[in-house]
């Protein structure tokens, strides 16, 4: 079991993760979409979406530097552990709270607001909420008992995810890695799973013009 889960299914979810969203896009294009409700409820959504895709970018940007910048390489700046450490709760806290109060409140308002998004909201739409639900509690989870330094990823998850890119797991470092970090690296697998048939392929497009087009307008009947 410690073979496959850290040597076989990262793997697995690499695979369908990429073979999944060639298969989406080449085969469905026009179901290519975020399936956007602010037409259903759009007060709700102004903060929840905000707080919750700030975070994410602050999490994602955090988590590429943790697990692709090797320790030695940070030291060898004069950034020794204790720094980082501490640069690492100082940005891992906020983007943490951000992303994980921001996924509550849209949350809220997909299963326990209007009567019009209970219609609107898919199986697929359920399984992903609930696999990044799991994902954000057991990463915020991880961050907070890490607080006083007792466990250091550099040394173990990313050395790990590292080995995978090389298609050399070690998975003997996944071993003495604490139980939440072990159910949070699989749940980022689950999630890659699920990513190329759920609405959240739509973050693949991501137009740059975004940033500079004006509100689209939706107005009372």
């Amino acid at each position: 079991m410690t073979s496959f889960l850290w040597g076989v299914l990262p793997y697995i979810a690499f695979t369908v993760l990429i073979g999944g969203t060639i298969y989406r896009y080449a085969v469905g294009t026009r179901d290519w979409t975020s399936k956007s409700s602010e037409f259903l409820s759009k007060d709700d959504l102004k903060y929840a979406g905000s707080m919750f895709h700030l975070g994410l970018f602050m999490a994602f940007g955090g988590h590429a530097i943790g697990i692709l910048v090797p320790k030695c390489l940070t030291e060898s700046a004069g950034v020794d552990n204790h720094l980082y450490h501490m640069i690492a709760l100082g940005g891992g806290i906020p983007a943490g709270i951000l992303f994980f109060l921001g996924f509550l409140l849209l949350m809220r308002r997909r299963f326990f607001g209007s009567s019009r998004m209970a219609v609107n909201t898919s199986a697929m739409d359920r399984w992903i909420y609930l696999v990044l639900f799991l994902t954000i509690l057991t990463g915020c989870a991880g961050t907070l008992t890490g607080i006083g330094g007792t466990f250091d990823y550099r040394e173990t998850i990313s050395p790990w995810f590292r080995s995978l890119l090389m298609f050399h797991p070690d998975v003997s470092l996944m071993e003495q890695v604490p139980a939440v970090f072990q159910c949070h690296m699989v749940l980022w697998m689950a999630t890659a799973i699920l990513f190329p048939f759920s609405r959240l392929v739509h973050c693949l497009s991501f137009p740059f013009e975004y940033f500079g087009r004006s509100h689209i307008v939706y107005r009372r009947k």
